[in-house]
């Protein structure tokens, strides 16, 4: 009765930033699963060995395109070349973001625009660009990756949280809109996990106070965050939407 719940043969992922870190993670778990997966981000060079790292040992297509999500126009260029490569795409993953930490004074109009664009907009457009062929099929899964930092927040991530927040309005909007054609929306809202992007803006103490806050007292790896995205992208999550799952080892929990 259950053992196709988390079967994905047949099915198409997309993973946007899906050449390193969480996106990598979450784009394996569906090859390994049965789905054709597309990848892109913005590095040639790491798409191509992510591809290969993500369809090592497995029978599935994986392929791989470099697109700029930041940049206007670039989200329907994502979906048309995908649905033209594998035909249909099934899972949507939202994954691509960015951050320019800014105090609440110093806040630039590039900086609003620039993330806006990468963690809002163009989600939004890729997204509004799939939808149809789900909706026409009755079955799709979008994920968002939210963050913790898009349900608290932290000193000087104002347009990162802002946009992070967003994802969750409109994950609930969408799936009361989505779910008569039975297409499911949710956010994952990850904590600190050992991906490039926080890596590199951290310093050693500010690394260690996320460690602290941390109920495992560790980061996260990214492979630990493909059990939800598996669950939220197949039939097993079917009656989950308008939902955040939070990933973050306890951080929201530490109030005090």
């Amino acid at each position: 009765m259950y053992e196709k719940l988390f079967d994905l043969t047949g099915r198409v992922a997309l993973v946007t930033g899906g050449s390193r870190g969480l996106g990598k993670s979450m784009a394996r778990i569906y090859a390994e699963h049965g789905a054709s997966v597309m990848i892109c981000s913005r590095n040639a060079t790491e798409l191509e060995a992510a591809a290969k790292e993500i369809g090592e040992g497995l029978s599935v297509r994986v392929e791989f395109m470099t697109a700029d999500l930041g940049k206007r126009g670039e989200a329907q260029r994502v979906a048309d070349e995908t649905l033209s490569r594998l035909g249909r795409v099934d899972v949507l993953v939202n994954n691509a973001g960015g951050n320019i930490p800014q105090r609440a004074d110093q806040i630039t109009d590039e900086a609003w625009d620039q993330i806006i664009e990468i963690n809002l907009s163009g989600i939004m457009r890729l997204t509004r660009a799939l939808l149809p062929q789900m909706m026409e099929r009755k079955w799709g899964r979008v994920i968002h990756t939210s963050s913790v930092l898009g349900m608290g927040g932290k000193l000087g991530r104002n347009v990162y949280s802002a946009t992070k927040a967003a994802l969750i309005g409109m994950a609930r909007s969408s799936a009361l809109d989505l779910g008569p054609y039975g297409v499911t929306v949710n956010c994952i809202a990850p904590g600190p996990f050992l991906t490039e992007l926080p890596l590199g803006l951290l310093n050693e103490e500010q690394k260690q106070e996320f460690t602290n806050r941390t109920a495992l007292k560790r980061w996260g790896r990214p492979e630990e965050i493909a059990g939800v995205a598996l669950l939220l992208g197949t039939d097993a999550g079917s009656y989950i939407t308008g939902a955040t799952i939070l990933i973050d080892g306890g951080v929201l929990a530490n109030t005090l």
